[in-house]
């Protein structure tokens, strides 16, 4: 029976990623059409879709789901495409704080289902502006850490294209910029032959606060929710996890 157990506990698991990679996909086309629709289908002259189609592709969409995309997006199929950016501030446990960016068609859908995965996971809605104080929309690119490339190495590529900070992540580097700045900084990697993973405008907290594991769960949780909406395209906080506290939370998912 424990073998049987343990099967169905990874059929359980192997389903919820599949289904948040279903999701995933739904919202980088999305993030595809969007694109494709402001600056055209081009990507010699629309460097927002040639960001959106390499997370995309990084992500294993399908090439016939980006074409569609871009053709959907930019008219040429002659539908029509309306998405309304709308964000939403609240709280999450201990007052962590957090930005939910919504892309929709529909604004009271998109609203109600935040608020219903706020009150059901220990969330609070926050007045519009009491939050977003707390954040910068900063040009954020990712690049995974390999043998080949070292931190000075990105530093070098990047420093003179607008980047103000590399961090070491862990497994990758995190370049911050100002916004204005992502395309330069990304094309300065590729100028320098350095893959990147993504190359996004955030919003990035200017000061994050430690949280302790039940936290950190509880806040994990209330993410989960958020972004099982489709409407919801991202979720940014404030909070900072100690290296002793990843230590319990690998051992959750170990068990």
């Amino acid at each position: 029976m424990s073998g049987h157990s343990k099967w169905a506990t990874t059929k359980h698991k192997k389903a919820v990623i599949d289904a948040k990679r279903a999701k995933s996909f739904a919202k980088l086309i999305k993030n595809i059409e969007v694109a494709a629709k402001i600056g055209g289908a081009d990507m010699a002259g629309n460097p927002t879709l040639v960001d959106a189609v390499q997370k995309a592709k990084k992500t294993s969409v399908p090439n016939d789901n980006i074409d569609r995309a871009v053709k959907r997006g930019a008219g040429l199929t002659g539908e029509s495409i309306e998405y309304a950016t709308i964000m939403y501030e609240g709280y999450g446990a201990n007052g962590v704080a957090l930005m939910v960016e919504c892309l929709t068609d529909n604004k009271n859908r998109a609203a109600a289902e935040v608020r219903t995965a706020m009150t059901r996971n220990g969330g609070t809605m926050a007045d519009p502006g009491s939050v977003a104080y707390n954040f910068s929309r900063k040009g954020v690119v990712s690049v995974t850490k390999t043998d080949e490339v070292t931190e000075d190495d990105i530093l070098l590529a990047v420093l003179d294209a607008g980047a103000e900070e590399v961090t070491d992540q862990g497994g990758g580097f995190e370049i911050l910029s100002e916004a204005s700045d992502v395309v330069a900084v990304r094309t300065a990697l590729q100028e320098a032959g350095i893959d990147y993973d993504s190359a996004d405008v955030e919003f990035v907290p200017n000061l994050k606060v430690e949280v302790d594991a039940d936290t950190a769960r509880k806040v994990f949780r209330l993410i989960d929710a958020l972004e099982d909406s489709d409407d919801v395209q991202n979720v940014y906080a404030n909070f900072e996890i100690p290296a002793e506290v990843q230590a319990q939370l690998d051992e959750d998912d170990d068990e």
